[in-house]
């Protein structure tokens, strides 16, 4: 079954690109979106008159590379979940082996 498609206009480096959407994917792209165009203008603005290609290129590395960096990183959610179950049972055993 395929989803329908929209499309969405999104600027970047003052250039605008129309992009075909899946419905329900518009919020998700428009961020994308900017988190782009905010890369390109951190890369355009620390180098010397870089070319757009070049701009882009940089800012793709650039973003995944925090991507590959974040994907390493121990998941916060699930370790805190872990610590939470085993002081649950620590709990559950001190209340069984106590006279209260």
């Amino acid at each position: 079954m395929s989803r329908e498609t929209i499309p969405v206009t999104v600027r970047i480096m003052e250039k605008e690109y129309k992009i075909s959407c899946p419905e329900g994917e518009h919020e998700s792209l428009l961020v994308s979106a900017r988190n782009v165009n905010e890369n390109m203008h951190k890369v355009r603005e620390g180098g010397k008159a870089l070319s757009a290609d070049r701009v882009a290129v940089m800012a793709a590395i650039n973003i995944a590379h925090d991507l590959i960096k974040s994907n390493r990183e121990p998941k916060v959610d699930s370790d805190i979940s872990d610590r939470i179950d085993d002081m649950q049972q620590s709990i559950d055993l001190m209340l069984k082996s106590s006279k209260f």
